[in-house]
C-alpha cells in the first residue's frame, strides 16, 4: 500500500543564508569577475583543462575498469604516470 507521503518526483530546497548576508555562489561570481579573477580562470584553461582532455580523449579514459577505491586509484595513478612521462618524451627530457 502506498504512503501518503511518497511521490514520484523529487524536491529540492534551497535555504538562503542570513538576511543581508552574500551567498557563497555571489561571492564566487564577484570573485571571478574582477580582474585578477578573469587571469586566473584563463589560466586554468591553459594547465587543467588539456590534462583531462587528453585522458579522456586520447587515452579513452572515460570510466574506471576496475572496482574499489584502491583498485580505482590505482589506475588513475597510472594514468597519471603515462600522461607525465609522454611530457616529458615530447618536451626532449628523453635526449
Amino acid at each position: 500500500m502506498p504512503s501518503a507521503c511518497r511521490r514520484d518526483w523529487r524536491s529540492v530546497a534551497f535555504f538562503k543564508g542570513k538576511a543581508g548576508q552574500e551567498s557563497y555562489t555571489e561571492q564566487m561570481k564577484r570573485r571571478i569577475d574582477s580582474a585578477e579573477g578573469r587571469a586566473r580562470y584563463g589560466r586554468r584553461f591553459a594547465t587543467v583543462e588539456p590534462v583531462f582532455g587528453n585522458l579522456r580523449h586520447n587515452k579513452r579514459l572515460d570510466r574506471f575498469t576496475l572496482r574499489g577505491r584502491k583498485k580505482v586509484d590505482g589506475q588513475w595513478k597510472l594514468y597519471c604516470l603515462v600522461h607525465n612521462i609522454e611530457k616529458l618524451a615530447h618536451h626532449g627530457y628523453a635526449q
